[in-house]
């Protein structure tokens, strides 16, 4: 049996806990967590019957010897650190989108892991959704034939209350905005569609919520393979949720995959039709409860099944640490107002980078474009 400690119980960790405390992942299951805030920590430990702690260094010295895995579960610029600290243990580590919010932390993590020989895993449970699945497929076989373009939406409403919940929502030292927040995934989805991306050139802006970070944004890219991509993201839609979708075009077919979650084959369409077409439309219509989908429990399996069997992990670090880069890229373009190539280090990008204090500035719309307060 593999023993999975949380560290951190926000909001995804309900997410981990009910599947590895309700017997949902074969081999596994729920030994520990760790919270700094004391109300979290007690409903997490009467929930789920399992012991908790404030300090996750206490949780390692105590039960150190009866846990396997620990999941990272923090606030996304505490990642690299939690991560770092925790890999010292020589335990395996998952850790939550994005891996990190700086590539240099996202590099010291991959390191870290590999001095403690320790495997990492970057959750992208996306990659799991069964039309995700399909859709993959379909490239590698290249049934689409020259991808032409790919465009990934993510409109979703997240209103001035969600971000007051936790000080540290929407601040670009803890948490980036729409493209490293909510997008991420859906980036992530795009460039493991359509391969090396080359060129980003992105605009954003704080729209209908009071936070550091950008709530809207759009980012066009272009591939080595020449297929551009489109990223839209928002979290200014009103009053809910309207879609979280992803859709390739090339010369011989189209596929569209909508609902809120990417869960719903809208369109498979090819030049050249196969038996296994007709069942593709009505297979594929997933109905999750969340934005989160069903995309978790199979990814917790894999994981599972990579550290009992030694299989191939679907997200390791090196391979997480691929779409932090175009992440990477798109913040750096919306700072520089500019193309940036994807061979780069951020210059001017405030991403994962703490700003310092000052007094909170009025400013029209037209100056909140690179979704920070500027002088």
């Amino acid at each position: 049996m593999t023993a999975f400690a949380l560290v951190g119980c926000g909001r995804i960790a309900k997410r981990h806990a009910d599947l590895l405390a309700g017997g949902q992942i074969k081999g596994a299951t729920l030994a520990a967590v760790a919270e700094v805030k004391g109300d979290r920590l007690r409903n997490f430990t009467r929930e789920y019957g399992v012991p908790g702690y404030a300090d996750f260094h206490a949780m390692m010295e105590e039960m150190g010897d009866r846990i396997d895995v620990v999941s990272v579960l923090t606030e996304s610029g505490n990642h690299a650190r939690h991560a770092i600290d925790l890999a010292r243990y020589g335990k395996h580590i998952v850790v939550e989108k994005p891996m990190a919010l700086t590539l240099p932390d996202a590099e010291a993590m991959i390191r870290a892991c590999d001095s403690a020989s320790v495997k990492l895993f970057v959750v992208k449970q996306n990659r799991c959704n069964l039309p995700v699945v399909r859709l993959r497929q379909a490239v590698e076989a290249g049934r689409f034939g020259k991808i032409v373009m790919g465009t990934v939406r993510v409109r979703w409403s997240r209103p001035q209350a969600y971000y007051d919940q936790d000080p540290w929502r929407g601040t670009l030292a803890m948490d980036g905005g729409v493209f490293a927040n909510q997008a991420s995934h859906h980036v992530d989805l795009l460039e493991w569609l359509l391969g090396e991306p080359d060129t980003v050139f992105a605009k954003a802006r704080t729209a209908l919520v009071d936070i550091e970070a950008e709530d809207t944004g759009v980012a066009l890219i272009t591939f080595a393979s020449g297929a551009i991509g489109v990223v839209e993201a928002t979290t200014a839609v009103r009053p809910k949720d309207l879609e979280g979708s992803i859709s390739i075009l090339g010369e011989r077919g189209t596929v569209e995959i909508g609902g809120f979650a990417v869960n719903e084959m809208k369109t498979w369409n090819f030049v050249d039709q196969g038996p296994e077409d007709e069942d593709v439309l009505r297979e594929c219509r997933e109905t999750p409860p969340d934005v989160y989908g069903f995309g978790h429990k199979h990814y917790l399996n894999n994981v599972v099944d990579s550290i009992q069997h030694g299989g191939r992990a679907l997200v390791d670090g090196l391979e997480g640490y691929k779409s932090l880069v175009l992440l990477s890229a798109i913040y750096e373009s919306i700072a520089q107002e500019q193309e940036v190539r994807l061979r780069f280090r951020p210059r001017i990008s405030r991403l994962g980078l703490e700003l310092p204090a000052r007094p909170p500035l009025q400013l029209p719309p037209a100056r909140r474009l690179l979704g920070v307060n500027v002088a």
